[in-house]
């Protein structure tokens, strides 16, 4: 049974004995979506560690003009990662990286 209850007023007798009831009611197990079994939590967790050393950034120096120093930084905090991102996407574009070369 579905009830809306209007937030901005103060509850009902109704809607306290309604939560307090819901509150004491079991959480039905779901069969179409059933417990993860302990091999199943390590492969998730296997992958996540996977995939977490595969965004690890590794440190870079490099050298760059005053002009492009100012422009990055005028992007805010963050404007490594941004420049990463940057870097990322005009590395994957053969046209890019042609016209620099």
């Amino acid at each position: 049974m579905q009830k809306n209850i209007d937030v901005t007023m103060k509850p009902t007798k109704e809607q306290i004995q309604m939560l307090e009831k819901a509150a004491t009611m079991a959480i039905p197990a779901d069969s179409e979506y059933p417990e993860f079994t302990e091999e199943e939590l390590m492969q998730f967790k296997r992958i996540s560690d996977q995939r977490r050393t595969n965004r690890q950034k590794q440190p870079l120096t490099l050298r760059l003009s005053p002009q492009a120093i100012t422009k990055a930084k005028s992007l805010g905090k963050g404007y490594t990662s941004v420049l990463s991102r940057i870097l990322e996407d005009a590395l994957g574009n053969p046209d890019i990286i042609k016209r620099y070369l």
